[in-house]
């Protein structure tokens, strides 16, 4: 599929300025405007902005260590257990009758898992042939039927798959049209390279998706078709960048397998600010403006991971990259993955981001994004605790024994079983957190 896309390009005639070699943490991007139907960024003076706390230990900084008190069973990748791998949840309030609320989980080959409040399977969908089920996030009131949508990313297909809740009893049916489009791939023959459609963000009618092992973003407009089916199209394209200078002079690019470019999965859209977060592994959290079904502004970073400009050498045999040391990072530890947004308020609130290095959660003013506090899921009297967490999602609404809300996360390292490596999703009172 033939896209135009928005290029981080420099237009130095017009403003008699040197392009730099790469955003730098001094650099920014200013104005924009369009031509020729591609969106040009032009070098002004901040890309890449310095992170929302000051320099130094930031405030609310203090690791707090809270306990889950519900986990959904096992999932084990391997034959026995149906190549399932749990990775991103989402949370259906359920209008009619809270107390049959659902957690959506992808399970990558194992499809789609829904579970009830007490963490009990209720539902299990497999991905089509040659399917990989990755990110899923959630549509409410979507055309004149004011459906619910559970909206996933087929990696392995390189397609958006589409499925409506059913307002009462919470089950999901597949509603994707037949015609939908390849995401990001030109042919089937790309799709094999699995450069294929990743992380997923949804606002309104649209879904924000990452392309993985680049840097791309889009944004697909979703449509009813005949038949009450689904499809969608592309509004927009964005490339974060993938090599910077930094303040030594020196410029850098994380250490990656030969052929990838730093990609993005975490991904969460505050529609009430017109804002995406948008975690860039291997780099940093971006904050980037949107407006309706374009990328409306210029990116800044809340803040670097901590292996940030860190000097690498990748080795083909262990598959794993030896770094350096670094001066330049903040404290999430590499991957930054999981976000999701508490609202108090229209615009208060927190945002949640899992760093997947070190099994730790950090939370930030929704308005300021300055730090708040940071936690671990440890092992508790119910659950084991959380470790190497993927997706992680949170509602502030009330259900029943949650209520002031409900904070779910992957479990990237579950308790093993007979000694099979497994994963899940593990139930967080809001409460623990002490911060509403």
């Amino acid at each position: 599929m033939e896209q135009d896309h928005r290029a981080m390009e420099i237009r130095v005639e017009k403003f008699n300025v040197r392009p730099p070699a790469a955003w730098t943490d001094r650099d920014n991007l200013g104005a924009m405007r369009r031509t020729a139907g591609i969106v040009v960024l032009v070098a002004l003076s901040t890309a890449v902005a310095a992170p929302a706390h000051a320099a130094g230990k930031p405030a609310g900084d203090a690791k707090r260590e809270i306990t889950a008190i519900v986990e959904t069973p096992a999932l084990f990748d391997d034959e026995a257990g149906g190549d399932a791998d749990a990775d991103d949840p989402a949370i259906w309030v359920n209008r009619a009758d809270r107390s049959r609320s659902r957690v959506i989980g992808t399970a990558k080959n194992g499809g789609l898992r829904v579970y009830d409040l007490a963490g009990r399977e209720v539902q299990s969908i497999l991905p089509p042939d040659g399917g990989r089920f990755n990110n899923v996030d959630l549509i409410s009131g979507f055309g004149p039927q004011k459906l619910d949508l559970a909206v996933v990313t087929d990696r392995g297909l390189d397609q958006l798959r589409v499925y409506r809740i059913e307002r009462r009893s919470g089950h999901l049916t597949d509603v994707t049209a037949d015609n939908a489009p390849l995401l990001f791939s030109r042919d089937q023959a790309e799709v094999e390279t699995q450069a294929t459609g990743y992380g997923l963000a949804t606002y309104g009618r649209y879904a924000v998706v990452s392309r993985r092992h680049t840097t791309r973003l889009g944004i697909f407009r979703l449509e009813e078709q005949r038949g009450g089916r689904i499809g969608y199209r592309v509004t927009d394209t964005l490339d974060l960048p993938k090599q910077f200078a930094l303040p030594d002079g020196s410029t850098w690019s994380p250490c990656l397998e030969p052929g990838e470019d730093p990609q993005v999965e975490g991904m969460v859209v505050d529609a009430e600010a017109g804002v995406l977060y948008a975690a860039q592994e291997d780099v940093a959290l971006w904050r980037i403006p949107l407006d309706r079904d374009r990328f409306a502004g210029v990116p800044r970073v809340v803040e670097k991971v901590a292996q940030f400009g860190a000097p690498g050498v990748y080795d083909p045999e262990t598959e794993e990259c030896t770094l350096g040391e670094t001066k330049f990072g903040g404290r999430i530890a590499a991957d930054v993955e999981g976000t999701t947004i508490y609202p108090t308020g229209k615009k208060s609130g927190y945002l949640v981001v899992s760093s997947q290095g070190d099994s730790t959660f950090y939370v930030y003013d929704r308005r300021t994004n300055r730090p708040v506090t940071s936690f671990q899921v440890v092992d508790g009297p119910r659950t084991d605790g959380v470790q190497h967490s993927d997706g992680a999602a949170v509602t502030a609404e009330p259900l029943p024994g949650y209520p002031h809300g409900l904070l779910v996360l992957h479990d990237g390292e579950n308790t093993p079983d007979g000694g099979r490596v497994s994963t899940d999703f593990k139930y967080v009172d809001w409460r623990a957190l002490k911060l509403r």
